[in-house]
């Protein structure tokens, strides 16, 4: 198997439109298509997301994730950012709350966490 690199990442949120504005208009990443599985009761937005793509779905009543962070499966998403203290306060002005900026031990690089709309930690590392 000759693995080329991550293509999309699947999220499920509680709440389509809030999560919807959250990622595309509160974290900025472009909407690349966006369709409505009537079958499926069931939105699909693809989102820009750099080198992979975002999937978000909205399903009728999903469960809850069971714990945070160290639920086993996905611990949390990570998005690489150039100026950490400029993303923080941007965030802000969106009324974001990040966790206080920490040093990562083994590469010096500086990064927080914050949630989306359904408690999904994200982190932003800069690099």
């Amino acid at each position: 198997m000759a693995l080329r690199g991550v293509h999309h990442i699947a999220i499920i949120g509680s709440d389509y439109a809030r999560s919807r504005a959250f990622y595309h208009e509160v974290l900025g990443l472009p909407i690349v298509r966006e369709v409505y599985r009537e079958a499926r009761d069931s939105w699909k937005c693809d989102l820009d997301a750099g080198n992979a793509q975002i999937e978000l779905f909205s399903f009728p009543s999903p469960p809850e994730r069971p714990t945070r962070p160290e639920a086993r499966g996905l611990r949390h998403l990570s998005f690489s950012v150039a100026d950490l203290d400029a993303e923080i306060a941007r965030l802000a002005d969106h009324g974001v709350r990040c966790e206080p900026v920490r040093v990562d031990e083994y590469t010096g690089q500086r990064f927080t966490f914050l949630s989306d709309p359904d408690g999904l930690p994200l982190e932003l590392y800069e690099s």
